[in-house]
């Protein structure tokens, strides 16, 4: 399969380079969009294409990875056109060779992203809604964390799985929506800048051994919900927990937290794939109910 061409002729214009005869391959590993490593006889770069209605959530990547960059934490690719031009939208960055991740490199992506996540500001939230993978992520801003979570994460998500989780459940989640306050009676956190969407498959290693992440879902948010979607779809290598750690410790009572942290994304998955997503998002919202009854 081929890039399209009017994707080309915007990504010329935009490089300034004529590739009189490109070379384009086909990247396997999306579940959303089409990926191209695009090269000339000097340079790589990587192609995401998507229909051109689909720009707003590729232009939310380009506009999050400049944001990672802008922090100076850790390696993101970098951005250098986005757009749409007939059927199609694209996103054009810079092409990193991506190698084995190793305890090294993975410590050294703990304290990266313990760095990342001390730019912080004053508000929960972000400028813009964005999206986790192809659904809409409510980013509204917020003073209080607690209300963050449960009107920006949790409830916009029980509405989507609300036609398939049947009324019971439905109605256990927004109990423990209204209720999610008392797992942060003794916890404050303050807003961090989080990559969002930060399971195994966004990180790995460049030729160098630096880390670099990927695919994100920015918005400014506690720090702990990052650690704990790297603990849902597979866990990081040890090395990351303990050179995180070792930043920057996490508080009291995360084991818990993590459990209604991880529900937003495992509702996400609900939503958009089905499954026996269902019985994990309902052993989380009976779990995290217990915990609120004790």
């Amino acid at each position: 399969m081929q890039l399209p061409q009017d994707i080309l002729n915007e990504i010329r214009t935009a490089t300034g380079r004529t590739f009189g005869q490109p070379k384009t391959e086909l990247l396997g590993g999306g579940n959303i969009d089409r990926a191209f490593r695009l090269t000339d006889a000097s340079e790589c770069f990587f192609v995401k294409c998507a229909p051109a209605p689909d720009y707003p959530r590729l232009k939310a990547e380009a506009q999050g990875l400049t944001a990672l960059q802008a922090a100076l934490a850790v390696t993101v690719p970098r951005v250098i056109s986005h757009g749409v031009t007939g059927d199609h939208a694209f996103l054009l960055l810079e092409y990193l060779n991506l190698a084995p991740a190793d305890d090294r490199g993975a410590a050294e992506f703990g304290f990266s992203l313990a760095r990342l996540h001390r730019v912080t500001d004053t508000t929960f939230g972000w400028e813009s809604d964005n999206f986790i993978g192809t659904t809409v992520q409510h980013n509204s801003r917020h003073t209080e964390w607690p209300i963050f979570w449960r009107e920006e994460r949790l409830r916009p998500q029980l509405a989507l799985a609300a036609p398939g989780m049947g009324r019971d459940l439905f109605d256990e989640g927004q109990k423990l929506a209204e209720g999610c306050e008392a797992f942060f009676s003794d916890y404050r956190p303050r807003p961090s800048l989080l990559h969002g969407d930060l399971w195994a498959g966004n990180w790995g290693l460049d030729e160098n051994g630096l880390p670099v992440i990927f695919d994100p879902a920015v918005y400014f948010g506690d720090r702990e919900a990052e650690i704990a979607m790297t603990e849902l779809f597979g866990r990081l290598p040890d090395a990351f927990y303990q050179a995180y750690h070792s930043a920057w410790p996490l508080d009291p009572g995360y084991e818990v937290r993590r459990d209604l942290y991880n529900l937003y994304h495992v509702l996400n998955h609900f939503n958009l794939f089905g499954g026996n997503y269902l019985a994990q998002a309902r052993a989380l919202i009976q779990g995290l109910l217990a915990q609120i009854s004790c």
